[in-house]
């Protein structure tokens, strides 16, 4: 990797592309770990809790799965990215046609922190009281609560995304995916009864919003963003976007095995068409590149609104 060098071009990576082989190959490692994480968890003691283990591993695996599904880069067919996208929205909760259009506005819209979907929230007036003390405790405590509000705010809310996207046909589709989600969900739950669900998949689902609570935080928040404050502003470029994107580094397993290099965001901004699995392979290492450990130290020491809602510059707090 070449921290300090130029980028390379676009066109140089152009030979990074999807591959059916590669999203199968991927994607199977993810229903193999889910599988067994189910088989464990039928039983108790340590069997379970390694079934829980695992399934928040498959769990966090889903939504890196579901990424790469709405961006079209996990297999070279489109029809192979909305079936496995349909799948991973369902490990995910999250519906997929939400997925897609809020995420494609991310991308549009990064770094201008008050434009993009998925920050507009921390724009806004000061904390009250008990809401300064919940993200405050939260933070502070792990309680993942930021996952949760992430997906009720961003992808379920229709009400919020029939004012976003207005068009008939991309409405529908987000409402189609939101009502079938929903009546999968119900329907599992009415025919395995919901204290054998919370067995199988409570501790799982808690631990994997634990892992992405921090994991999702640690990709834009706390960088100094723009705010356009209702001007007419341009997009940022890809390139243009790593200065407001962060990436962790993580061991070189977990980021290729388990995350897909999730981690490596700024890389994933700049070259959006590129493979989740082929994105090490780009000679560059983003500039805002932090080692996992040391960046959860130091954000775990800042309080929760000032690491939510400022940034390094309000703060004085470089993370």
């Amino acid at each position: 990797m070449q921290p300090n060098g130029p980028a390379p071009t676009p066109s140089a990576c152009i030979e990074f592309r999807p591959a059916n082989f590669m999203g199968v190959l991927h994607t199977a490692g993810t229903v193999s770990i889910t599988a067994a994480s189910f088989l464990l968890s039928r039983s108790g003691g340590l069997a379970w809790i390694g079934g829980q283990v695992l399934l928040a591993v498959a769990l966090v695996q889903w939504f890196i799965v579901l990424h790469e599904c709405g961006h079209e880069t996990m297999f070279r067919s489109s029809r192979l990215n909305s079936f496995a996208g349909h799948i991973a929205a369902f490990f995910s909760v999250i519906p997929f046609s939400c997925w897609k259009r809020v995420h494609a506005s991310h991308h549009r819209w990064t770094g201008w922190q008050d434009l993009d979907p998925t920050t507009e929230s921390l724009v806004r007036s000061p904390l009250g009281t008990l809401e300064r003390k919940f993200v405050n405790t939260s933070w502070r405590f792990w309680i993942p609560a930021f996952s949760v509000i992430y997906r009720i705010n961003n992808y379920w809310n229709l009400r919020r995304l029939r004012g976003l996207y207005e068009t008939n046909k991309a409405w529908r589709r987000m409402v189609s995916d939101t009502v079938v989600l929903l009546t999968v969900y119900a329907s599992i739950t009415v025919a395995f009864g919901p204290a054998l669900v919370v067995k199988m998949t409570g501790l799982g689902v808690l631990l994997a919003l634990v892992i992405e609570d921090p994991l999702i935080l640690s990709q834009h928040t706390h960088i100094p963003q723009q705010v356009s404050r209702g001007g007419k502003v341009r997009p940022f470029g890809a390139f243009e976007q790593e200065a407001f994107t962060r990436s962790l580094k993580f061991p070189d397993w977990i980021s290729k095995f388990v995350l897909l290099n999730f981690d490596a965001h700024e890389l994933h901004h700049m070259y959006p068409f590129v493979p989740g699995y082929h994105l090490r392979r780009i000679p560059y290492t983003g500039r805002n590149e932090v080692h996992w450990w040391a960046w959860i130290r130091a954000v775990k020491r800042i309080r929760g609104e000032q690491f939510l809602f400022q940034n390094q510059n309000d703060s004085g707090i470089r993370v």
